[in-house]
């Protein structure tokens, strides 16, 4: 699609003029969505005249739909907060429309609420099945104007294939620079916390390369199942539905190069040279560097959950857990492994980086084992960061000086307590309001993942690697443990 510059900037000095959610009747947008987009809107941070429409193929009244929002922003927030003047002057923005957003003569409605020669964003939080047909469809329906922003939930497709067929169909009627897509990971505090903690502080970098790390760490645990979603797990499974995204955008953050500005371009452009050098495993080594999982029976917080087998109630060889071994082939980090992992109903809730460093060379301190110092950010469901250092224990030692490991730490609620924790999509929809792409996933990134995920998925297949069964409330198969333990490791649980 081609355009001027001086139009893109006059259809965006005119303000957003609706904020367009496909799949408004959703779980994501009900549970996610719509409260992000009440909380912007009490702190005066969506334009004034801003619609926000909603559209769904489901029939019902546009006051029903509003009482569903209300309901879903209470569950949410907490019910005082529907019950006054910011829920009224919230509601009267809602527009709902009961439409098939892949045709475009029933698109034509939406023109008066997000006319072309005015910003607009398009939030998919549909299928990534429709991604290209919808997109197709608003550009065919006239609804594509240069201030209009397309947004696309993640996974985008389901490899690269897929991947890159939807880019193709976005691209016909949409520029990179008017694509959004989203990885709510990147919206949370403490992610972006970490592009602050590598760049603004000398400590780091000199230090942050293979010649003083040893290792890194990257987990992210839930104690939930797929809670009725089997269907799109089994189609999916951990590797592409939490690897692919989520991982792997953690794992670019921690390992690219020093981009040159926070411009948008800049940071994406590091992150994916992070991804080109991702070393793929062959096929016959993939069995040494990875391990496939899924949940069985077991207690989560003392009740009993049911196996993956016994939700989706047929037979079923999909991962709920993956871990690997990444090997990224460039000068910063040749020979430092990466040690990821993800699963569901394993024994607690918690997403965290741990970023190890090498031992001193030689330890003047007999009888006293050193540990390696150690960085951790915790990212949920606290957001903390701790420094873990060697310290002389109090007291007189019979052999000389006892030393113990502590940590320096630092809790961002503590430190800003009277910061609301925000829901992640709250950073993201300012960030489309304002046309900012830096916290958003490039198409050629997308590719780029999906690529490397691929190789993991058909070296799978060629060396016909297990999926073992680990009772839920554990952290996963005991061949995860021994995953690292034969490099001299442990996962820190």
């Amino acid at each position: 699609m081609s355009e001027t510059k001086s139009a893109s900037e006059d259809a965006e000095a005119s303000g957003v003029a609706a904020i367009v959610v496909f799949g408004a009747t959703g779980d994501l947008a009900m549970r996610m969505l719509w409260p992000s987009l009440f909380h912007l809107h009490r702190e005066g941070r969506l334009p004034e005249d801003c619609r926000l429409v909603g559209c769904a193929r489901l029939g019902i009244p546009e006051d029903e739909f509003r009482t569903r929002v209300r309901a879903d922003v209470a569950q949410k927030i907490g019910p005082d907060a529907v019950t006054g003047a910011d829920w009224r002057s919230f509601a009267k923005r809602i527009v709902y429309l009961a439409i098939d957003a892949t045709d475009a003569d029933q698109l034509s409605a939406l023109r008066a609420h997000a006319p072309p020669e005015r910003a607009s964003v398009m939030y998919l939080a549909v299928s990534p099945a429709l991604f290209g047909r919808i997109a197709l469809a608003l550009g065919d329906a006239g609804l594509v104007g240069p201030g209009t922003r397309l947004a696309l939930e993640k996974p985008i497709g389901g490899d690269r294939e897929s991947a890159a067929a939807i880019n193709a169909d976005v691209a016909r009627h949409f520029s990179e620079r008017q694509v959004f897509r989203v990885d709510h990971y990147l919206g949370k505090e403490a992610v972006q916390n970490l592009i602050a903690l590598r760049f603004a502080n000398a400590l780091f970098e000199p230090i942050w390369n293979r010649e003083c790390i040893d290792h890194v760490q990257i987990c992210i645990g839930e104690t939930i199942g797929v809670d009725g979603r089997t269907d799109y797990y089994d189609a999916y499974g951990a590797l592409r539905d939490m690897v692919q995204n989520h991982l792997i955008q953690l794992l670019c953050l921690v390992a690219m190069e020093p981009p040159y500005s926070l411009d948008q371009e800049a940071v994406r452009d590091e992150k994916v040279k992070v991804l080109r050098a991702l070393k793929p495993p062959s096929a016959s080594e993939i069995g040494a560097v990875s391990v496939r999982g899924q949940y069985g029976a077991g207690y989560i917080d003392g009740v009993l959950a049911r196996s993956y087998v016994e939700e989706a109630k047929r037979p079923s060889g999909t991962e709920t857990y993956v871990a690997l071994k990444v090997e990224i082939d460039n000068w910063r980090w040749a020979g430092v492994p990466f040690y990821v992992r993800t699963g569901k109903r394993l024994g607690e809730r918690r997403t965290y980086i741990v970023v190890s460093f090498r031992n001193v060379p030689h330890s003047i301190f007999a009888g006293s084992p050193l540990a390696n110092n150690e960085l951790v950010i915790e990212l949920q469901p606290d957001e903390e960061i701790a420094l873990r250092l060697m310290n002389k224990a109090p007291g007189i030692g019979q052999d000389g000086m006892t030393l113990q490991a502590m940590s320096l730490d630092l809790s961002l609620s503590d430190s800003f307590k009277d910061a609301r924790r925000r829901i992640a999509y709250e950073r993201l929809f300012v960030d489309m309001i304002e046309g900012r792409t830096t916290l958003f996933v490039r198409g050629d990134e997308v590719e780029a993942a999906w690529s490397w995920v691929d190789q993991i998925s058909e070296a799978w297949k060629q060396a016909d690697v297990p999926c073992e069964t680990y009772p839920a409330g554990s952290w996963g198969p005991a061949s995860a443990r021994a995953l690292i333990a034969r490099d001299g490791r442990a996962w820190r649980d």
